[in-house]
């Protein structure tokens, strides 16, 4: 009687798991459609929705077998719906789990953290514990007076795991309050969350090898002479770190600024513990080393004010008069939009060529972050339809070939 009970529970599990498809497949849609007429709820409520649409199924399941256990209980002995009141407990103790660990952002952290629990509460609920407990501290080995098992292991990666998790969140939340005080600089805002996420996490990594009971006194001598050698191999990552940090510290350089090195100009996007990421105006993102920034020649254009003098050359014929061309030439570009008229737009003549009489237009914009090459042309553009209108003409050299007999 005892194994045909048991069949008959697994039985009206597996009807049950069959109904709660045929529900899921008849509410699916329905529940979709009712979740997309909602276009004015937040995000956040979407995303719960959604969570749950995925997992219609499994809590129809759950829903449905306790129902079922509770009759079972009401019609028949206990002892005929045990096996019922497991299978239950486990769908139950899943489904949580489910929901919990996706608060967790990282997919591998994620996967990891719901594995882990699936696994001890399945062994909790079957009673088999104490069990695996005893096989994992038997598989393992003894060094001295320290002795490594799978238990340990299990313990070091679940404790760990947990530790790091909630420094994530702590970090993450912190985070987002700092990059929203606008009363720090953004260079003090990147010291101050790298400083924190360094903090957090090595605190969480130590006391979590404390907590597991590894004691890291042994490990003093080895760790120092791999310090020794690491210190050698790992002096450009070390420049680096360190300049990262000088450069946070001095505010030389922030992100949003619009910075030059060498053929490389863009716009500074973040610091990171080695390198820069500077993004140009085509959308290429240069990873520039830290160290570079410090012991080489940097053009910061917007360090201590965002005016910026941009220069263009230019000829007329030698027939046109300079005096008229200088004030046609002022006078289109500070027809510009983004060309300051507060600051003073001047034009020289800088020398005579061959065929033209040489100029220099030199005028200033407030947004550098708008792009530099744009500006010149619309500039150039301005002079070209002044001169065409003014009679002004822009001269080209010219030869002449004669036939000899």
């Amino acid at each position: 009687m005892f194994r045909t009970w048991n069949l008959y529970q697994i039985a009206i599990a597996v009807g049950l798991f069959a109904v709660a498809h045929v529900l899921r497949v008849i509410f699916g849609l329905r529940i979709r459609s009712w979740m997309a007429a909602r276009d004015n709820w937040p995000k956040w409520r979407m995303r719960i929705l959604v969570v749950i649409h995925q997992r219609l199924r499994p809590i129809f399941f759950v829903i449905l077998i306790w129902i079922a256990v509770g009759i079972m209980r009401e019609v028949t002995w206990p002892s005929r719906s045990n096996l019922l009141s497991i299978i239950a407990t486990l769908a139950l103790a899943w489904l949580l789990i489910v929901f919990v660990t996706r608060l967790i952002k990282s997919p591998f952290l994620r996967k990891m953290v719901r594995y882990t629990a699936w696994t001890y509460v399945t062994l909790r609920v079957l009673g088999l514990l104490d069990i695996a407990t005893q096989w994992l501290d038997g598989a393992g080995f003894s060094i001295g007076e320290f002795r490594l098992s799978a238990l340990l292991i299990v313990q070091t990666f679940i404790i760990i795991g947990a530790l790091i998790t909630l420094a994530r969140f702590v970090t993450t939340t912190t985070t987002s309050r700092i990059r929203a005080n606008e009363d720090i600089s953004p260079s003090m805002q990147v010291l101050i969350v790298k400083a924190l996420q360094i903090g957090i996490y090595g605190a969480a990594l130590f006391i979590g090898v404390r907590v597991v009971g590894i004691d890291l006194t042994g490990l003093a001598v080895l760790s120092g002479a791999i310090g020794v050698g690491l210190g050698f191999g790992l002096q450009k990552v070390v420049s680096n770190l360190v300049s990262g940090v000088i450069i946070l510290l001095d505010k030389s350089i922030k992100p949003g600024d619009v910075i030059s090195l060498g053929d490389t100009f863009g716009w500074f996007n973040s610091l990171g513990a080695r390198y820069v990421s500077v993004v140009t105006r085509d959308g290429k993102e240069y990873l520039i080393p830290n160290e570079d920034l410090i012991t080489g020649q940097v053009v910061n254009w917007s360090h201590s004010n965002d005016f910026v003098r941009l220069d263009i050359y230019f000829g007329t014929a030698y027939g046109d008069n300079p005096h008229e061309v200088r004030k046609l030439a002022i006078a289109a570009a500070q027809s510009v939009n983004r060309v300051l008229t507060t600051r003073p737009t001047v034009c020289h003549i800088v020398g005579f060529g061959d065929s033209s009489v040489d100029y220099i237009l030199r005028f200033w914009i407030s947004d550098p972050t708008g792009g530099l090459t744009n500006i010149r042309g619309n500039v150039y553009l301005a002079l070209w339809d002044t001169f065409a209108e003014n009679g002004i003409s822009i001269p080209f050299p010219q030869r002449e070939v004669k036939m000899l007999d």
